[in-house]
């Protein structure tokens, strides 16, 4: 297929057909279905700054001829194509509309999600390999022309400032497949999807979903929920991600109509070029927008050695953050499996200007004030600090290396940020390379790369271990330690926090230590690995505590996380 349209996004196949020309943009079939779509856009609104243009023409034919304007349009001036049909000659009398019309069709444009698709064996129609990256250049370029030719006739000369915006493609892809199961294995209703190579990205990204919250946690099937789906499975509709998932080699096959979740999870977890993968089985699996009805599940494919998560084709799933926590989920899961201890919270590797070293791990659930709490250190400190280097954002893991030392391990290489508690100028410094979803809206996020995959993986001794309470209104001081481990247990056990809009909860609620992404679901195994861990973080003398970043207390929003950073700071530095 040359294209494919969604709610909110076109997904044009480049191997198929490419256009490099202005000609060829306006006869191409996907414009002519993009153009359709707003001409009934406007219909159905009823929008009478348009109308009186478009009235002249008869429903039926108002797209074939208005199009057939636009082209005549790239060769001829207005008072020529009035010439040529009487309805131009009074269509075209309104110049000044005609240019609004133009101008709100970009925009129009310019709002969907585009993005392009390139396959490895491209045909004789379409755009090679080797000029992937040229091709969206090249696209981008044709688009702006086309838009500005058009529009320059309405307007009556060149226009005097322009400005050379993503008109083309937001993201592209180049695709191929990765046959690393048997014909007669179980998995092999999979074969035929498209495996990721490369992926291109035009920043500013912004996406919009149905939701833009996450709702409960991911129960454990009894049965493999593969065979639930591969009946209904259409191949030729999904895209696999090969991604690092801390340690674990995932595929995430997700369905087309959400390929702006699958292109986001580049900026979070280590992405994997399917030739470096080729024929190798995965340790998880996550299949995102599969046709069947009942909610999100996992299982652990003991038989295979895979963790298995499918999660269903509906609006209800619609958020990034339902890809990100399943894979989180198959990956805790499998850790606590292997004598690991999953952490909600974030780690931050810290070089003082001395040059001494100091490595914080902050535990949480969502909304806690985990990377409010340590973007405000990294703001206060200044150059006080040398260095700040986040080893995982949400999810870490501690795990015993070979001499029986506490190591604090990434999972992820970016963090998925609520900007609605970040500074003001905070979303505007990353926008380079950022992924926006959901900007206006409460709850708004970003996704964005913090560290490189051996930075995460390279195993770091731990230095401080605190809880992030977001709910005490009053504290003698912003960081509390605990003088024995069965006091601290107790209150990273009960994991509790105020909800912050962050989920469906309200309130004050309780999560078993403040992670309901794997030790919820694997409880008494966790219980036994955190008794370890905390006798051994106090055997060996290292501060364990709480720091109070009152993010949930109604007007410390900022203040709280910034106190908090600077009472940490007073005592790293000492």
């Amino acid at each position: 297929m040359e294209y494919v349209t969604g709610k909110r996004q076109v997904i044009m196949n480049f191997s198929e057909k490419f256009c490099k020309s202005e000609a060829e943009v306006l006869s191409s079939a996907c414009f002519k279905e993009v153009w359709g779509k707003y001409i009934d856009h406007l219909y159905k609104t009823e929008n009478q700054a348009f109308l009186p243009v478009l009235n002249i023409f008869t429903k039926s034919d108002v797209k074939k001829k208005t199009i057939l304007l636009l082209k005549l349009l790239l060769e001829f001036d207005v008072e020529e194509v009035q010439s040529f049909d009487p309805f131009y000659n009074q269509s075209l009398s309104r110049k000044d509309i005609w240019y609004d019309l133009v101008q709100n069709f970009y925009d129009y444009w310019r709002k969907l999600e585009r993005y392009a698709v390139v396959f490895t064996r491209a045909t004789m129609d379409g755009i090679e390999t080797a000029s992937f990256i040229e091709a969206q250049t090249e696209f981008n370029d044709v688009v702006l022309k086309t838009y500005r030719t058009i529009c320059e006739k309405f307007y009556g000369h060149r226009f005097p400032i322009y400005r050379q915006l993503p008109a083309g493609t937001n993201a592209a892809i180049l695709i191929s497949k990765n046959h690393w199961m048997s014909k007669d294995s179980e998995y092999a209703f999979l074969r035929d999807c498209e495996a990721i190579e490369e992926i291109i990205i035009r920043p500013p990204f912004i996406s919009y979903s149905d939701k833009n919250k996450r709702t409960g946690t991911y129960p454990e099937a009894k049965e493999n929920p593969i065979h639930w789906i591969k009946d209904n499975f259409k191949a030729q509709e999904y895209y696999c991600y090969a991604a690092k998932v801390g340690s674990a080699l995932a595929y995430v096959y997700f369905h087309r109509d959400y390929l702006a979740h699958g292109i986001t999870l580049c900026n979070l977890f280590e992405f994997v070029p399917v030739s470096e993968v080729q024929g190798k089985k995965p340790e998880l699996i996550y299949v995102f927008g599969a046709d069947y009805e009942d909610e999100s599940y996992f299982y652990y494919d003991k038989e295979n050695d895979i963790y298995v998560g499918v999660a269903p084709h509906n609006s209800s799933i619609d958020y990034f953050g339902y890809m990100k926590k399943m894979l989180l989920t198959l990956y805790n899961t499998k850790m606590i499996e292997e004598g690991g201890l999953p952490l909600h919270g974030a780690c931050v590797h810290i070089t003082m200007k001395n040059g001494k070293t100091k490595n914080i791990v902050i535990i949480g659930d969502s909304g806690a004030g985990k990377s409010e709490s340590l973007e405000a250190l990294s703001e206060m400190a200044g150059d006080d600090i040398s260095s700040q280097l986040t080893i995982f954002d949400d999810m870490g893991t501690f795990k015993f290396d070979e001499n029986g030392n506490i190591k604090a391990y990434g999972t992820e290489i970016g963090a998925f940020v609520r900007l609605d508690d970040m500074t003001g100028g905070y979303a505007y410094r990353e926008m380079d390379r950022a992924i926006f979803m959901n900007p206006d809206k409460t709850n708004s996020r970003l996704v964005i790369p913090v560290a490189t995959y051996p930075q995460i993986m390279e195993g770091y001794s731990v230095d401080m271990v605190l809880y992030a309470n977001n709910y005490d209104p009053e504290c003698e001081d912003a960081v509390e330690f605990y003088k024995s481990a069965e006091e601290a247990k107790k209150i990273f056990i009960r994991g509790a926090r105020r909800a912050k809009g962050t989920t469906q909860e309200v309130g004050m609620t309780e999560t078993f230590f403040a992670n309901p992404f794997g030790p919820v679901q694997r409880e008494d195994k966790t219980r036994v690995i955190i008794d370890k861990v905390f006798d051994k973080l106090f055997e060996d003398g290292t501060p364990v505590g709480v720091l109070h970043t009152r993010l949930a207390v109604p007007g410390m929003e900022h203040e709280g996380p910034a106190l908090a950073a600077k009472r940490l700071f007073e005592i790293i530095g000492d």
